[in-house]
């Protein structure tokens, strides 16, 4: 029986990240069971952190907003050794996609060049939100506590990388959303019988149309399994305006534009190669 793209990726990060972690002398340990996860150990004397460039880390600490992100409590406790004085985070370890997302955005030199500006269709001055509550509404008046991973301008995006898929919900739930019938053609959703499948971006497109923003999927390009579940919800969205505002895009892709610092930290770590390199760099040994 093949192994699924997840767990493949999983189990590659997690082998990149002893490696990094060894290699740069950052504390960690490993989550129990026969897929060991990599949870790095915060060292706050000296700033830094195996999950984030040291730059990034620092400016994370400077920022209010950011620096409460850290603290999202890990949802898989009980298979992590514990930690004295606190709980393990969801951000300190190896195959968390906010990490991910925050070691790209928060990073001082990312948007210094504009290529990132231009490739995601927004203006250099924007600042990046984490956890937004975008409060989708529902029939009736009240709105939904729907968290979108960041916001950035008026672009809404949802970070992947090791989750298995964009979740599920029941179709009576979904059903509830005030533009649900507006927005999707029921029938080409993905679905079971009483739930609908792609939960997360359904939601997440519903949040663009009645905030009249953009959405974008950051996914890994190792996971075609996640591309094709947008393409199936994409052929559903009824209004063509709100389709041409919804895109993917892969974090190889994006690597294209960053910082060669943070190129090299991306390789090296999570063994995302910039979609126009060469063949990428050897771990450290």
């Amino acid at each position: 029986m093949s192994l699924s793209p997840a767990l493949l990726l999983r189990r590659e990060l997690c082998e990149r990240s002893c490696k990094y972690a060894v290699a740069h002398q950052y504390p960690f340990v490993e989550s129990y069971g026969e897929a060991a996860i990599v949870v790095y150990d915060a060292d706050l004397e000296q700033r830094r952190h195996g999950n984030f460039l040291d730059e990034t880390y620092r400016a994370i600490l400077a920022d209010d907003g950011w620096r409460r992100r850290l603290e999202k409590v890990h949802t898989h406790r009980k298979g992590l050794p514990r930690m004295e004085g606190g709980q393990r985070r969801e951000l300190d370890s190896c195959t968390s996609s906010d990490a991910l997302l925050m070691n790209v955005f928060c990073y001082p030199r990312t948007f210094s060049d504009g290529r990132v500006c231009r490739r995601l269709g927004i203006s250099p001055d924007e600042r990046p939100r984490f956890g937004f509550k975008a409060r989708v509404p529902l029939a009736g008046g009240r709105s939904d506590r729907t968290e979108v991973d960041m916001l950035l301008g008026d672009l809404l995006v949802e970070a992947k990388l090791t989750e298995s898929d964009f979740q599920q919900a029941a179709k009576v739930t979904l059903e509830g959303y005030r533009d649900f019938a507006e927005v999707f053609d029921r029938r080409a959703l993905p679905q079971t019988r009483e739930r609908y499948l792609a939960y997360q971006l359904i939601r997440n497109v519903l949040a663009a149309q009645a905030l009249g923003m953009s959405f974008c999927v950051l996914f890994d390009a190792r996971r075609p399994d996640l591309g094709e579940q947008w393409h199936v919800v994409m052929r559903a969205v009824r209004p063509v305006d709100l389709r041409l505002r919804c895109k993917t895009l892969t974090w190889q892709e994006l690597a294209c534009d960053l910082p060669r610092k943070l190129r090299r930290f991306l390789a090296e770590k999570y063994g995302i190669v910039a979609a126009d390199s060469a063949p990428e760099p050897q771990l450290v040994e």
